[in-house]
Formats: C-alpha cells, sequence, structure tokens
C-alpha cells in the first residue's frame, strides 16, 4: 500500500457534526466551526501559541514550535491529517483538534483547549472535538474496511482538566510513559570509535548508506531493513499497529528534526561475512531556540534473537557519541513504564532519568 492522495477523512465539518451554526453546537453567539488556513500566519501563529500553552500547563515548559504546527495542518500534512478550529467571534480560534491517519486501525488525536476559557465553555469546546474525532475515526475506519477504529491521544500525567476532558469523551487511560533525557559532555564523543561506523564482538553499528553528497537519499534496501527490524522488534508491544513501508518513511520525514545521517543499522557479521541487520536506531534534532541543540531518539529496536548481545547499549553508545560531537548537550528517549523487555533499566544504568510523564488514552470507535 502506498500513501493515498487523497486524505481518507472528511474535510467539512459538516460531513461529521452536522450543522456547525452556534445553535447546533452549544457555542455562543458569533462562534464558529470550521478549519486552519496554513497559508495564514496568524492562524499558524496562534495554533503556536494555544499548543505552547497547552504544554506549559501540563509539564511546566513548552517546546512546540512553528513547524511542528506545520506538520499538522500544511498541505503536505493533510495528505494523512485532517484539522478542525473553533473561533469566537471576533475570529481568534481558542479550540483545536487534529486527527492523523497513523496506520490501519490506529487514528492520532491531538485536543488542545484554550486554558483561560470558563469551564462549561471550555467543555463544550472539548465535547465537540471529541464528537469530531470520532466521525473521523469513522470515516478512516471505513476507507480501510475496518471494523473497529481506535482514537489513541494524550496527556501530561499532571494535566487534569485534560484527563477529565478525555474522560468525559469515553477515552480511557491504557499506558504511561516516562520521558528521559541524558546530559551529554564533550568526553562523549569517545563512547565509540566512530559514529559513522564500529565493530564490536562481531555487530557491526553503522550509519544507512548513501551515495552521492550530504543532501543524497539513503540506500532504499538500508531503509527497508531499518523498517523491518522495528516492525519485527514491536510486532509484540503495547498498541504496535503494523504499518507500511512507505507510510513510516512519509510520516519520520515530516518530523522537522528529521536527519538521514541520525539513522543507524546494527548488523551481526558471521563467520561467512554476510551481514544480517538484528537493531535499528532512528534519530532526531531537538532543536533548542535558547542554548545547545538536543539529539532525540525516535525509535530503537533490536530482534528477539539478538537480545543481550549488547546491540541496544551500542546503538545508544553510537547516537550518544554523535551527539557530543556535533556540540549537543542531552539525549531524550520515551520509555514505556510498563515495558516487559526492562528497557527502563539499560537506560538508567546509562545515565538517563525521567523528566516529566505523559500517558496514552484510547477510544475504539465501531465504524458502520
Amino acid at each position: 500500500m502506498v500513501i493515498p492522495e487523497d486524505s481518507r477523512f472528511a474535510s467539512d465539518p459538516e460531513e461529521v457534526l452536522g450543522p456547525v451554526d452556534g445553535e447546533a453546537t452549544g457555542l455562543p453567539v458569533g462562534w464558529t466551526v470550521g478549519s486552519p488556513d496554513p497559508g495564514d500566519r496568524f492562524d499558524v501563529a496562534r495554533l503556536t501559541h494555544l499548543l505552547r500553552a497547552h504544554e506549559r500547563h501540563g509539564r511546566g515548559w513548552a517546546g512546540a514550535s512553528v513547524d511542528d504546527v506545520l506538520v499538522e495542518v500544511s498541505e503536505r500534512g493533510l495528505r494523512m491529517r485532517e484539522n478542525l478550529v473553533l473561533r469566537d467571534a471576533d475570529g481568534e480560534i481558542r479550540a483545536w483538534g487534529s486527527v492523523h491517519d497513523r496506520a490501519e486501525g490506529r487514528m492520532l488525536f491531538v485536543h488542545v483547549v484554550e486554558r483561560d476559557l470558563p469551564d462549561d465553555l471550555a467543555d463544550t469546546c472539548s465535547r465537540l472535538l471529541v464528537e469530531w474525532s470520532v466521525g473521523q475515526a469513522r470515516e478512516v475506519g471505513r476507507a480501510r474496511g475496518l471494523a473497529v477504529q481506535q482514537i489513541d491521544t494524550g496527556a501530561f500525567a499532571d494535566d487534569d482538566r485534560q484527563h477529565r476532558f478525555l474522560a468525559d469523551g469515553g477515552f480511557e487511560r491504557v499506558r504511561t510513559w516516562w520521558q528521559m533525557s541524558r546530559p551529554v559532555g564533550d568526553d562523549d564523543a569517545a563512547l565509540v570509535p566512530s559514529s559513522e561506523r564500529w565493530e564490536d564482538r562481531g555487530v557491526v553499528f553503522r550509519l544507512v548508506r548513501r551515495s552521492g553528497g550530504e543532501g543524497a537519499m539513503p540506500d532504499v534496501d538500508d531503509l527497508r531493513e531499518v523498517h523491518d527490524v522495528l516492525e519485527s522488534a514491536f510486532v509484540d508491544h503495547f498498541n504496535s499497529y503494523e504499518e507500511t513501508f512507505e507510510e513510516f518513511l512519509h510520516r519520520l520525514r515530516e518530523d522537522p528534526g528529521h536527519r538521514w545521517d541520525h539513522w543507524w543499522l546494527a548488523e551481526l557479521v558471521p563467520e561467512a561475512g554476510v551481514t544480517e541487520p538484528v537493531g535499528a536506531l532512528v534519530g532526531t534534532v531537538t532543536e533548542s531556540p535558547t542554548g545547545p541543540d538536543g539529539s532525540y531518539v525516535a525509535y530503537l529496536g533490536v530482534l528477539e534473537a539478538a537480545r543481550g548481545r549488547g546491540v541496544a547499549k551500542g546503538l545508544l553508545r553510537t547516537i550518544i557519541s554523535d551527539a557530543a560531537s556535533r556540540g549537543r548537550d542531552r539525549v531524550g528517549l520515551e520509555v514505556d513504564a510498563d515495558s516487559p523487555t526492562g528497557a527502563a533499566g539499560l537506560y538508567t544504568s546509562m545515565g538517563w532519568e525521567t523528566r516529566y510523564v505523559t500517558e496514552s488514552w484510547h477510544r475504539d470507535v465501531p465504524v458502520d
């Protein structure tokens, strides 16, 4: 399957909500329901402000940027996404919802309501966003031929208002995630001989191959090996849904921090000399407007048959060394607090500490 040229979502809010005039929605007189304009710098700035305020309230600081918003609302992003905004009588966006056709059976949902709204009005906004997301879940589930479509959304662990919105909307808290960070110093550059390629005990750790200059595309066979390793490594993990190779690449390239020179493979080198991919790490850049940038472990997977051979530790040492050589001051990652693999113990032993905690909330929607 390839990425569809047309979105599976309904672009007109009335297709999933019905009439969207003030009386039907329960919103105050003059409020409107519609879509944001990605070409309007005021809309993009307002969405960025809402998202940053949401983060600041939930965890104490904001990290979202204009680029993060454009991933959701730009023309490229809308191939797999749809958005809804609620505007007050002056045209100011006061609430925002975004849905993402993430993989077959799994739809992500961004739910942001302005913090300064009175509780009763905020509840009305939340109800509309949830109702719209449920309608969109039916649309995308129907297009994919599913009987049930999952909506997957998240919340910061300390955000009681968001918890209330989601519980009232029929969502259930299903998982907890530790967002961890490890400081990086100049000495860490020597953790491995070279972050481009090194070998230890019959395992080679290397960047995905690229033929040509710095802007060249990676070798497609290497990219497929990364995808295959990650799909196999996570097949039994919580809420794992199969994602096609095309979906995988399209989604990761949308990340503002995406860099091809942050993708690594780990390969076993048997005596015959034929390599066998057994691990993969996809990293990204975390840009900072006020200080050094950081690196982030977006994906780390090791095939079950190769676990216990130091593959995960070797890949982590590689991205730490790479970050140090680039002058970065940290490497971040996310770990399932209930992971059966004991990954949290490995991260802690290598210097990672939890900075904040997030939660997954799910709702299963029957598809008509």
